[in-house]
């Protein structure tokens, strides 16, 4: 394995004089890859570098403002990806440091901004860091990690769990001591509490920064400290139960997390975080947020103010229900917690099941799909799109033999893993292997139901879902209201409509969806002029101040006066 120093690998930025637009993130639309899903080059089953290089055009004509690569760093791949070895490599699946390197020369070319994933709340057992510390108790690193002596009788220091299962707690018989991980056991939990390690993971971003990224997606970043005392976390509360981080079935959700994570300690370095990221004008941040009971609270301490992250992401929209009164509630909540923070809104992401299969009723994926597109590109933050949304593909169903997630293999049935989302990309229905690869076996099945969703049957197709989308980016980025504007719930409406106004300086636009497969009559708002605003997902006539809904119907007006 090798490992760089920034002093010996000297990168240079490209000669570039235009203005830096430092906000450019603010209302920004992002398309997540999964780099080992999304185009195989090299034939080996496994999506890489230069098979994403080859497929950037089509992002860039979606109209999306920049790309999120989830980790393409050395690893052994024990989570994908999730599990860093070498921060400052490319793991040979993917390619080299020069296949990087032109990935975001040409992303650049094409007006696409480059964000990468760090996982610095913990590393993969086989990082040096790790092979070093837990030599004894006594080396260099020693307390690089979180290590703890066992209770008398040898049981773990106290009750953590584990989101991927079991103790969050691993015995490690060299240092006699047990060590600290909130997810694999080949995933130990790097200590924030020692400044060097601080010192250390920025460095690590640095490196980046300096290789022209413009910014990076944090991984659970609310889990970088832990109590230092170790306690008990004490049970949840009946009223508080909340399955938006762990599925149903994990027992990771029947304690109140209030020791293991989320600690104020955080705020202190994610200052530092944002001063680094101050150094190089137009980067930026998105941080994850995994905390059932308290994430918009830290959302907010996350965001406000002009120190902290540039924004965060929740799962009230990863979970939950996809109802008017959950929207109203949450979108309302955000706005009190966090009133000068940014949300970075998403649907769908490598984490969780698909949107449409998870919202949909039988029958209206398609017109669900489109309203989700239109609720989602109008809704007040930035936008992360995931590959595959845009042609409205659905959760892949995978035999248990073909699953490769090790969360999914250790909730199986009852939670069968985040592999269903994470399928290969299908670019051709009538090429071998949906055009994603030249490999006889992809390293998860290319599913046989996505192919008539596939590029090629979508593009130029003036109905499709994939021309859908790109119409509404053209719309929400012609639209100053919906890039940086402020949302107001309206009240009033009947239990299936979610309505909101968004306005800035220049205009002000009324958007109304009835969240139901069932049709839905609604009179607008005495007092409300609207005017048509030609948006693609509007699809409901305004009649004598009435829109008739039919079911997943949605509208979009100019409003000429406010509402009185």
């Amino acid at each position: 394995m090798s490992y760089f120093t920034l002093e010996s690998m000297q990168v240079s930025h490209p000669a570039d004089n235009s203005p830096v637009n430092a906000n450019w993130w603010r209302g920004a639309a992002i398309y997540q890859i999964y780099p080992r899903s999304f185009q195989d080059q090299n034939g080996d089953g496994i999506g890489d570098l230069v098979g994403i290089t080859s497929r950037l055009e089509y992002v860039a004509d979606l109209g999306v403002d920049a790309i999120w690569l989830s980790p393409v760093f050395t690893s052994p791949m024990k989570d994908f990806g999730y599990d860093v070895a070498n921060y400052r490599d490319i793991d040979p699946l993917f390619g080299t440091l020069e296949d990087f390197d032109r990935l975001v020369e040409k992303a650049h070319a094409l007006g696409l901004k480059v964000i990468i994933d760090q996982v610095i709340s913990h590393s993969s057992d086989r990082h040096p860091w790790f092979a070093e510390s837990r030599i004894s108790r006594t080396n260099e690193k020693a307390d690089w990690y979180v290590w703890a002596d066992p209770k008398p009788d040898g049981t773990p220091p106290n009750n953590w769990l584990s989101i991927f299962g079991g103790s969050a707690w691993h015995w490690d018989g060299r240092r006699m001591q047990y060590y600290l991980h909130n997810f694999l056991s080949s995933q130990p939990d790097l200590n924030f509490h020692n400044p060097a390690v601080q010192d250390a993971v920025l460095s690590e971003m640095r490196f980046w920064l300096e290789r022209g990224v413009d910014g990076f997606r944090l991984d659970t970043v609310n889990f970088y400290f832990h109590s230092i005392g170790l306690e008990d976390n004490p049970p949840i509360r009946p009223e508080e139960f909340n399955t938006s981080t762990a599925p149903a079935v994990n027992p990771y959700n029947l304690q109140d997390h209030r020791y293991d994570k989320s600690q104020p300690e955080n705020v202190a370095f994610l200052k530092r975080v944002r001063a680094l990221l101050d150094e190089y004008p137009g980067s930026t941040s998105v941080g994850e947020i995994g905390d059932a009971q308290h994430q918009l609270e830290i959302m907010a301490e996350y965001t406000s103010g002009n120190g902290m992250l540039h924004m965060c992401y929740t799962f009230d929209f990863l979970g939950g229900e996809y109802s008017a009164r959950h929207f109203a509630q949450a979108i309302d909540a955000i706005a009190e917690a966090a009133p000068d923070g940014w949300i970075c809104l998403a649907f769908s992401n490598h984490d969780v099941v698909r949107h449409i299969s998870r919202w949909a009723p039988h029958g209206y994926e398609d017109v669900m799909g489109r309203q989700a597109a239109t609720l989602l590109l109008t809704m007040r933050g930035s936008v992360c799109l995931y590959q595959g949304e845009e042609l409205g593909l659905t959760e892949a169903e995978l035999a248990f033999e073909d699953l490769a997630d090790p969360y999914g293999l250790e909730f199986w049935p009852e939670f069968k893993g985040r592999d269903g989302c994470r399928t290969p990309m299908v670019w051709q229905a009538h090429t071998h292997q949906g055009g994603f690869s030249s490999a006889n076996r992809t390293w998860l099945p290319v599913p046989a139901q996505h192919l008539g969703y596939a590029v090629d049957q979508q593009e130029n197709v003036a109905n499709s879902m994939l021309a859908f989308y790109r119409a509404m980016l053209r719309y929400r980025k012609g639209h100053t209201a919906l890039i940086t504007g402020d949302i107001e719930i309206v009240s009033g409406t009947p239990e299936a409509v979610l309505a909101f106004t968004r306005r800035s300086e220049e205009e002000t636009l009324f958007c109304a969806y009835n969240m139901s497969a069932e049709p839905v009559e609604y009179e607008i708002p005495g007092g409300l002029a609207l005017t048509e605003a030609g948006a693609p997902g509007s699809d409901t006539p305004l009649e004598d101040g009435r829109l008739s809904f039919g079911p997943f119907g949605s509208y979009i007006g100019v409003v000429n006066q406010g509402i009185e």
